[in-house]
């Protein structure tokens, strides 16, 4: 589970146009990143070798375990200027796959719900290297008002309009390592960065009580300081199981209060409703998302 602020994507972007590895410069404007390929800071320029990646999508990495047909349920509260609600996430790890820049990608699928109404719906492509770390390759978010479909404007896939993968969860974090990119996306003003913060932390939510709990703090250098970061909380064996924030205006609290596996029909429902959001996004998303394959069923 990715979780940003004001917006939830899959459970946390290609660059794979030529075989073997490469190290990804930034090309966004003075204006819409910083000017240098080292997006997170000193250390944090995007090193990507397309030979890493598993030619099926299997993530088992402990932080980071997305298996097909798992469902997580997340709540907490969100205060901003307008007030304070409620939000809910459900994040549905599908038994779809869809390529991305070349890379076999799993597809995630969210729904996202504020006061009980749904305000957002998206996909989300993870696929995870040889050595263990799980890459974000792009996100289809559909945005809701007043239970009306209102567009898709923050879409980004990754080796299409300057957007680049990043890393959702390193193979093996550590404390004291540079900060890293975890997507970026200039036409969308999306760039996110993570900082190995804390690890062996005891965390309690509603579905038990955690030990060996890392904890990633994130953030994105574009806005101004004052709009805070996240901290999310990681569950070796389980994933995220929680979200805080540290300073900042619009703050987001969230525990993880139900971890489900899919019946049959269940997930089959969950695979039909994705790929019909897969086709729609042809339509919505034609400078971007149309230039991907379809996504496609795995047969799990």
């Amino acid at each position: 589970m990715v979780f940003r602020a004001h917006r939830f994507t899959a459970y946390g972007s290609a660059l794979l146009l030529a075989v073997g590895s490469l190290t990804v410069m930034s090309a966004g404007t003075a204006d819409a990143a910083p000017p240098s390929p080292e997006l997170c800071g000193p250390g944090s320029a995007i090193n990507f070798d397309r030979s890493d990646f598993q030619a099926t999508p299997r993530i088992d990495n402990k932080w980071f375990p997305l298996k097909p047909g798992m469902q997580f349920t997340t709540t907490g509260t969100v205060t901003s200027a307008d007030g304070v609600y409620e939000r809910t996430v459900v994040h549905s790890v599908t038994g779809l796959t869809k390529v991305i820049d070349g890379i076999t990608t799993r597809v995630m699928w969210d729904r996202d719900y504020a006061d009980g109404k749904l305000v957002e719906s998206e996909l989300a492509f993870f696929a995870q290297t040889r050595q263990g770390a799980v890459w974000l390759f792009g996100e289809y978010p559909e945005e809701y008002e007043n239970g009306e479909f209102i567009g898709a404007p923050s879409t980004f896939i990754s080796g299409i309009a300057k957007a680049q993968a990043g890393i959702a969860m390193q193979a093996k974090p550590r404390t004291g390592t540079p900060d890293y990119v975890q997507a970026y996306a200039p036409k969308v003003d999306f760039l996110d960065c993570g900082t190995v913060l804390k690890k062996d932390q005891h965390v309690c939510v509603r579905t038990g009580c955690y030990n060996d709990v890392l904890v990633i703090d994130e953030y994105n250098p574009l806005e101004p300081p004052e709009a805070g970061h996240q901290r999310k909380f990681y569950s070796a064996g389980t994933g995220l199981v929680k979200v805080t924030a540290v300073g900042g205006t619009d703050q987001e609290f969230m525990d993880l209060v139900k971890v489900q596996k899919l019946g049959a029909a269940q997930f089959a429902a969950i695979n039909a409703a994705a790929l019909d959001q897969d086709e729609r996004g042809y339509t919505v998303s034609r400078s971007v998302y149309a230039k991907t394959p379809r996504a496609q069923l795995d047969g799990l």
